[in-house]
């Protein structure tokens, strides 16, 4: 059974409440999204908030985290009001439908860990299938959607399993949102990749293409690159 909290170097996140807890999906994106020069973000499906309380370590930006759930817009808000960066994070409770329809305002980084498995089968737990499928979000309204509200420069970087990730990456081309970095996420050496990190821009650029393992041969043996691009959250690290 999770535990009801999470302890992080800088912040705690409770997750008693949210039917998606903190997972790897999450500390990477966080990890690896490009927020250096980000003044304003939106994460997208916040959930605990955990990505947006990420954001706000790494950069000065101001951020916006919209989740359509009332009890982790709650959970979310208790996490963010306990932390540090409480000034700079906004939880609003909204659907990202309503809310790229109800706003004028464009964002430098925009991040999402989306719902995304179309195929499986439903949770039994109504909460967390809305969380893991997207059928309160299909995939395409989620690229309209950001591509309306990125910067003309700004990035777009989401986490997606696998085989999801490359037709995203093939979708978003041709509604106009161009990968230009993508890390692979093998669970282990000489494992098929799991997850992609993908980020996108307005505008065609050369692909950078990374990848990163996360375990070698042992359970909790980790990679340096895993513990380096993690050590400022984690505590064992």
């Amino acid at each position: 059974m999770p535990n009801d909290y999470f302890k992080f170097k800088q912040f705690t996140i409770y997750q008693d409440r949210c039917a998606m807890k903190v997972g790897t999906d999450g500390v990477l994106l966080g990890a690896w999204a490009n927020c250096e020069n980000a003044k304003t973000v939106l994460d997208i499906g916040t959930g605990t908030g955990l990505i947006a309380l990420m954001i706000a370590q790494r950069s000065k930006a101001l951020i916006d985290a919209i989740e359509i759930d009332n009890e982790a817009v709650s959970q979310a808000q208790e996490n963010v009001d306990k932390s540090v960066w409480v000034e700079r994070i906004n939880i609003i409770n909204q659907s990202f439908q309503t809310f790229q329809g109800s706003v004028d305002s464009t964002y430098d980084l925009i991040v999402s860990n989306p719902p995304y498995f179309q195929n499986s089968l439903f949770a039994p737990d109504q909460k967390r299938t809305n969380a893991r499928h997207n059928a309160n979000l299909e995939l395409e309204e989620l690229i309209i959607g950001t591509k309306k509200l990125l910067n003309q420069d700004g990035n777009f970087t989401v986490i997606l399993p696998y085989l999801e990730g490359n037709m995203f990456i093939v979708k978003a081309a041709e509604l106009g949102l161009y990968c230009i970095r993508q890390t692979k996420v093998l669970p282990k050496p000489n494992r098929e990749p799991k997850r992609l990190l993908l980020e996108f821009a307005h505008i065609k650029k050369p692909l950078v293409e990374q990848e990163i393992i996360i375990e070698l041969n042992k359970r909790h043996e980790y990679s340096e690159a895993y513990k380096n691009l993690t050590k400022d959250f984690y505590l064992a690290f």
